[in-house]
């Protein structure tokens, strides 16, 4: 099992432990591109396809409701390749 693998699943058990360096990173690898927010915004958005992911730079722990939608998203491009 890769590292990228265990981290999917630690996510998977425990969506409400999540810091958004842990999802930026799986979703890069994933192949997502990332777009900065602008000004005054702490949104960033994820795109790969026709998929697109907003998630808020909160500290320390994003919200479990984003990390959910980041579990799908990655579902569903897994299951497309």
């Amino acid at each position: 099992m890769t590292k990228l693998e265990k981290l999917l699943e630690k996510i998977k058990n425990n969506p409400r432990h999540v810091r958004f360096e842990e999802l930026d990173k799986i979703l890069i690898r994933e192949g997502f591109k990332r777009r900065q927010p602008r000004k005054g915004s702490s949104h960033y958005i994820y795109r790969k396809g026709n998929k697109s992911i907003s998630i808020p730079h909160n500290e320390p722990h994003i919200k479990s409701q984003y990390v959910k939608e980041v579990i799908s998203a990655l579902e569903g491009v897994i299951e497309d390749e």
